[in-house]
């Protein structure tokens, strides 16, 4: 079955380990990790540098809480995003986590991640 064919229930369950390793590498600063489910696409965009440079100014990127909510799912064309109640344990107020996944060579990879 299809990424797009999954229910929002499916989609959430896929999601949430690649969201999990997201928010403590995340924390960590761990590169490697953090790249791990990204696609070829989100690779060639997201090289050492330039997120060592976001973790150094961005207190939100290196503080994200282990507690979120996924509150649902957008499907558009090859794409599905999951949003979620993201919360910080430095920063208060609640955030948007965004995470859109897509299928590349027949396993589930991460096409965007974002913090609003």
């Amino acid at each position: 079955m299809s990424l797009l064919e999954k229910s929002d229930e499916e989609l959430i369950k896929i999601a949430e380990p690649i969201w999990n390793n997201l928010i403590k590498s995340s924390n960590i600063k761990d590169y490697g990790g953090f790249t791990k489910d990204f696609s070829s696409q989100m690779l060639y965009g997201a090289n050492e540098v330039e997120l060592g440079k976001q973790w150094a100014n961005n207190d939100l990127i290196s503080s994200l809480a282990e507690n979120y909510k996924a509150f649902g799912c957008l499907r558009r064309g090859l794409y599905v995003t999951i949003l979620y109640k993201q919360k910080s344990t430095k920063i208060s107020g609640d955030f948007l986590g965004r995470l859109v996944l897509g299928e590349e060579g027949g396993t589930v990879k991460v096409f965007g991640a974002t913090i609003f």
